[in-house]
């Protein structure tokens, strides 16, 4: 089971990529692209005599249906993204089935679950908002970075676990960790293409604002997924972290709060969140300057998974336990 565990990682990776791939085009060559509006544009002619010269649009003759290539590019990529999602969910059936437990016990199972979530709750956006389709790109992308991380820094074989993580609340605090982190991941998607967006429409051109021309949705509707993605995960990891987290240390260790890297760096990521829906919340502050910090947040919490797990000593560190 750890070997087939490892070859349905390949072939979700791969998946992934294939989606990633067939996502870029349609965002190039889909007809709301920029790319798709030029070439389906109504042709122009001038007309006139002398100096009198006006531009006038030629009347538009229906012609039979062609077929989009980049919107069938699209509809296959959505397609392909379902299959590696059923295959990711494979990879941690199998992982669990060969280490007799749920598979959460490591980095590497923690990276394969958090981005488990992410890849559910990006098909649940794309199956509730189909225009925002074109998202699919950087939410893949996202994916194969994060699993291909996880494959090459963090494998580790199944294996028991630790002892300390014998208790119930391994259930209770690492589930909810895992379905708030696979949000925020999501969540930093259309935050960043926010501001991209945001830039491109008030007259930046360079890179990477010249991204946003090819983005079909408003600013207004990226910023807005960005918050309920974020509004809903901060509660489950306030939880997670600042409740069950604590009561699980003092029933292990003796103590509510250790100052363990984990946990400060945990603790960092809970302020930056809720200073982001506090700014969300405040009239006076520029929704630009709010989605920076939700983007910060998405920091530490990277921080947190690879570098409290491969650069720090403390009791939560089992980036090669099992």
């Amino acid at each position: 089971m750890g070997e087939l565990s490892n070859q349905l990682m390949a072939l979700t990776v791969l998946a992934y990529l294939t989606a990633m791939v067939c996502y870029a085009g349609e965002y190039a060559f889909g007809r709301r692209s920029l790319i798709g509006k030029a070439a389906t544009r109504p042709a122009r002619q001038l007309v006139g005599a002398g100096a009198a010269v006006d531009e006038v649009v030629e009347p538009v003759v229906k012609a039979p249906a062609k077929v989009d290539r980049g919107e069938w590019s699209g509809r296959i990529a959505a397609a392909v993204n379902v299959l590696a999602l059923a295959l990711h969910a494979g990879t941690l059936v199998t992982r669990g089935i060969a280490a007799e437990r749920m598979p959460w016990g490591n980095m590497y199972e923690y990276i394969l679950s958090a981005t488990f979530v992410g890849s559910a709750v990006w098909v649940g956006v794309l199956l509730r908002r189909p225009a925002l389709r074109h998202l699919g790109l950087f939410a893949s992308l996202a994916l194969v970075v994060l699993l291909g991380a996880a494959d090459l820094l963090a494998y580790t074989a199944p294996a028991p676990l630790v002892p300390a993580l014998h208790s119930y609340w391994f259930f209770v605090h690492v589930s909810t960790i895992i379905i708030s982190s696979g949000i925020f991941l999501i969540g930093a998607v259309p935050a960043a293409m926010f501001l991209v967006k945001s830039g491109y429409d008030r007259g930046k051109r360079s890179f990477p604002y010249t991204l946003g021309k090819r983005v079909p949705a408003s600013a207004a509707t990226l910023e807005r997924l960005t918050f309920r993605l974020h509004a809903f995960a901060f509660p489950l990891f306030t939880f997670g972290a600042l409740i069950a987290g604590p009561l699980w240390a003092e029933a292990s260790w003796g103590r509510y709060w250790g100052w363990d890297p984990k946990e400060v760096w945990a603790f960092i990521s809970w302020v930056v969140y809720a200073a982001y829906l506090h700014a969300r919340a405040t009239p006076s502050v520029k929704r630009s300057v709010a989605t920076w910090i939700a983007l910060f947040g998405f920091v530490t919490m990277l921080m947190n998974l690879f570098g409290v797990n491969l650069f720090f000593e403390g009791l939560h560190s089992y980036a090669n336990a099992g």
